[in-house]
């Protein structure tokens, strides 16, 4: 079976319509939804109108969580005071958000699970213990195993850091994603994950960065700048 799971589009519509085009050509029997669908670009309402058209299913991410708990956000920023302004940014963009939501989309986003489950694979947003907190690539084995270990699962994927990878430990294939929209990894193209009977590949989308900058100035987004320099660098900035 061919499971395609596909994370942090970030209200990126340009990025989203690529990777739809690039699932036409690898036709997955499944796809699914790392959360981060809607904060964080132009198109927030657009795209979780289209997830709930197409029907994926999925789990809730952190940027999800902070539309409806908003709580989360400020829970989080309090363990890094040295980040208030990241912070601050991120809820103002928060509040406008959720203004292009409304209540039923947000509502929505409050149902997604935490952890699903397909056969030998589990999927998570973050860790199975936090929507905020998850290892970096180069985070340890044992730290792998500690994790992702509980899942019980053959393949463990995630997503969250922004930057894909496969690794095998103790058994167990752990996998993220990478990201949609607004790549960590020096990549500014769409990344997503093809797990083919299990075996994973991470697929990396061209996509028109330039046509998506416009849409996100154009938009009036609160620091819209910030979310431009990600986009154009492939790399996290702060605002």
């Amino acid at each position: 079976m061919r499971i395609a799971v596909i994370s942090d589009i970030h209200g990126n519509r340009t990025a989203f319509e690529a990777v739809v085009a690039d699932l036409r050509q690898t036709s997955p029997d499944l796809i699914l939804h790392g959360g981060d669908l809607a904060h964080g670009g132009a198109s927030p309402a657009w795209i979780v109108d289209r997830i709930r058209e197409l029907g994926w299913q999925g789990v809730v991410g952190n940027t999800d969580e902070m539309l409806f708990r908003p709580e989360a956000l400020t829970e989080f920023a309090s363990q890094a005071p040295k980040l208030e302004a990241l912070f601050d940014a991120i809820g103002e963009m928060a509040a406008a958000d959720r203004e292009a939501l409304g209540e039923e989309r947000i509502e929505w986003l409050r149902g997604l699970p935490r952890v699903r489950m397909h056969g030998l694979m589990a999927l998570v947003h973050a860790s199975p213990e936090s929507l905020w907190r998850a290892p970096a690539p180069e985070a340890s084995d044992a730290e792998m195993e500690a994790v992702y270990g509980p899942l019980g699962r053959q393949v463990a994927v995630y997503a969250h850091i922004h930057r894909a990878f496969v690794r095998s430990v103790s058994g167990m294939t752990v996998v993220n994603t990478g990201s949609v929209s607004l790549s960590y990894d020096g990549d500014r193209r769409a990344a997503y994950l093809l797990l083919d009977d299990s075996k994973p590949a991470i697929r990396r989308v061209e996509y028109e960065v330039g046509k998506e900058v416009a849409a996100v100035v154009g938009s009036g987004i609160p620091h819209a700048d910030w979310v431009v320099r990600m986009l154009e660098s492939g790399r996290p900035e702060m605002p």
